[in-house]
């Protein structure tokens, strides 16, 4: 005899999304509230697992996308006669087309407020990024990465933070983030710091 509990006849066929599904959170007939709020516990812990991975991407996203824009206003470039420019210049084209193909959004929610913070640190860091000045560069990203420190107590527990410099234009901007948008823009210029570091070496 057919189970019509549930709404649903137990004798229907069952998909591959319900054999999915008992699979991660076992038999999907819901016979009690607790373990209903069980199965929602789990899928609440597995949505925030997804978040951080998608985060971890659109971090791996975001730091090719900022090797792209380096390399293309690096100095070597400079060296190179027509031809071999156009070429690289192809080349690094095509690599940022096919990025652009990558979709990754986690949306963060924002007040317009935070919007606005928000686009004005990214033109800032665009700045460092587009400046012919590798060691002008540098020092401005320190500064704008120590902003990002004192903005974290657990950072400069020991030390006072008015001894740091900071650039403050940068760090106000930065105070009008939310705090999801603070750790990324952290990491973003923790890389780009990195590579500007370099930079200045060859140099």
């Amino acid at each position: 005899m057919c189970n019509r509990s549930y709404g649903r006849s137990s004798c229907a066929k069952r998909t591959r999304f319900d054999q999915q599904f008992d699979e991660e959170f076992g038999p999907s007939e819901v016979a009690s509230t607790p373990r209903f709020i069980d199965i929602l516990d789990q899928l609440d812990t597995k949505v925030e697992s997804l978040r951080k991975e998608a985060l971890l991407l659109r971090d791996q996203k975001d730091f090719l996308a900022m090797s792209v824009d380096l390399l293309k206003n690096n100095e070597y470039l400079t060296g190179l006669n027509e031809n071999e420019r156009d070429e690289i210049n192809c080349y690094v084209q095509r690599i940022s087309n096919r990025l652009g193909t990558v979709e990754l959004n986690v949306c963060t929610v924002r007040d317009h407020a935070q919007e606005d913070s928000l686009h004005h640190v990214n033109s800032l860091i665009d700045m460092i990024i587009s400046s012919a000045d590798p060691v002008m560069s540098r020092q401005k990203c320190q500064q704008f990465l120590n902003a990002c420190s004192t903005t974290d107590t657990s950072v400069y527990s020991d030390i006072d933070p008015t001894t740091v410099y900071t650039d403050k234009k940068f760090e106000s901007a930065l105070l009008g983030c939310t705090l999801d948008d603070q750790k990324t823009i952290k990491k973003r210029l923790q890389a780009l710091l990195v590579y500007l570091t370099q930079q200045t070496i060859v140099h």
